[in-house]
């Protein structure tokens, strides 16, 4: 028959300095691994163009992808979640300095463009400035397999992309976040702090 005290069963007094010594290493460990990924998430890298006046800075972590002609940055993060991962691309489109074009035929070209893409939406449309450089913005959704081989269970992806269209000097410059759709408030916000790092001229 077991004995009880007033301050409760003689197991419970001897477990309980073990639980606040269990609870005490879990509490520093979450501690420690907050620390370390926000020194992680605190670390960038700047990019800068060889050939041209463009420089933004991005996290350190996110990977650099094979660029395609006329691209002069391509980085994806792979933390993302998503089998579509956030990516961030910049393009250079030289301009005839006799005949530049107004910025909504820059724009009207790169919808025309985009319309190609599986399940191409287009949503929305805004003027910005990006480093003093008139822009606009446009924001459109299409769809993506990024795992397509048979056997393979993946499902298609709606991704969700930001798009500035930058006139500035002799250039046009292309600047891209396209995020799976659940991931796009998160990346949509980096991508502003991003912008604010930008400079073209």
């Amino acid at each position: 028959m077991l004995r009880t005290t007033a301050g409760g069963t003689p197991h419970a007094m001897r477990v309980l300095p073990k639980d606040i010594g269990v609870a005490l290493v879990v509490l520093v460990a979450l501690g420690l691994g907050l620390l370390l990924r926000l020194q992680t998430e605190g670390r960038s890298t700047t990019f800068q163009a060889a050939e041209a006046p463009f420089s933004i800075t991005y996290p350190a972590w996110w990977g650099a992808l094979e660029p395609e002609e006329g691209t002069l940055l391509s980085v994806e993060d792979p933390l993302a979640a998503s089998t579509f991962k956030t990516t961030l691309t910049v393009e250079q489109r030289l301009l005839d300095p006799s005949d530049v074009p107004a910025l909504q035929t820059l724009v009207d070209r790169r919808v025309e463009e985009r319309a190609t893409l599986t399940g191409y939406h287009f949503l929305d449309r805004g003027d910005a400035t990006v480093d003093g450089a008139p822009a606009a913005v446009i924001e459109y959704a299409y769809v993506v397999q990024p795992i397509d081989q048979p056997g393979r269970a993946a499902l298609p992806v709606v991704v969700h992309a930001r798009e500035y269209i930058v006139v500035a000097g002799e250039s046009t410059y292309y600047i891209t976040l396209a995020a799976p759709e659940a991931e796009f408030a998160d990346a949509s916000a980096r991508f502003d702090r991003m912008l604010q790092t930008v400079k073209v001229r």
